[in-house]
């Protein structure tokens, strides 16, 4: 059986072509090795090594504070976008809700009352916010991503308890803000 030429669309393949698959081949297998121990280590990285330098084993899910803040701007009346920083020349841009409090919602409300509660409640704390710098304290995840649960203090005064005492929210779980209508 005669082997064809290449211009008839067979090829020839002589002893040295046959060398260099061969050798391409190994260097294909040597590559894989090489990526393989670079999969591993990285893998052994993340999973051990990365978690240590995030989150060393002294700290816990909470922050106590205080961390000094400025506001971005009141979203509603128990939640505040806010620039908190958290290191020598580090800022975080982050969503806080108030913790122990609830205010009406804003931009899902029930009825009409608690439009208008909610309204008052967010003109109150963008006027208690006025100074455009506050103090969180007892920082800690809230359950929605982006967003953390803390108290906000300005010049001493709780916020949450400001707003209790004004009637614009109530401690602990969801106000009934529509019972009344």
């Amino acid at each position: 059986m005669a082997t064809g030429s290449a211009a008839a669309g067979r090829w020839t393949f002589s002893r040295r072509k046959t060398h260099n698959y061969i050798e391409n081949k190994r260097q294909i297998c040597y590559l894989c090795v090489y990526m393989r121990y670079l999969l591993n280590f990285a893998v052994w990285f993340a999973l051990f090594w990365t978690p240590a330098m995030i989150a060393p084993a002294w700290a816990g899910s909470a922050l106590r504070g205080p961390v000094a803040a400025s506001v971005e701007r009141v979203i509603d009346g128990d939640t505040v976008k806010m620039r908190a920083q958290i290191w020598i020349d580090q800022e975080l841009v982050i969503s806080v809700r108030l913790a122990g409090v609830d205010a009406p919602e804003l931009f899902r409300p029930k009825c009409a009352v608690e439009k208008d509660r909610a309204r008052e409640a967010k003109i109150f704390v963008e006027e208690f916010l006025s100074s455009g710098t506050a103090v969180l304290r007892d920082v800690a995840y809230g359950k929605y991503a982006g967003r953390v649960v803390a108290r906000i203090e300005v010049a001493g005064s709780d916020l949450g308890e400001a707003l209790v005492a004004e009637g614009l929210a109530v401690n602990g779980a969801r106000g009934a803000w529509c019972s009344g209508a």
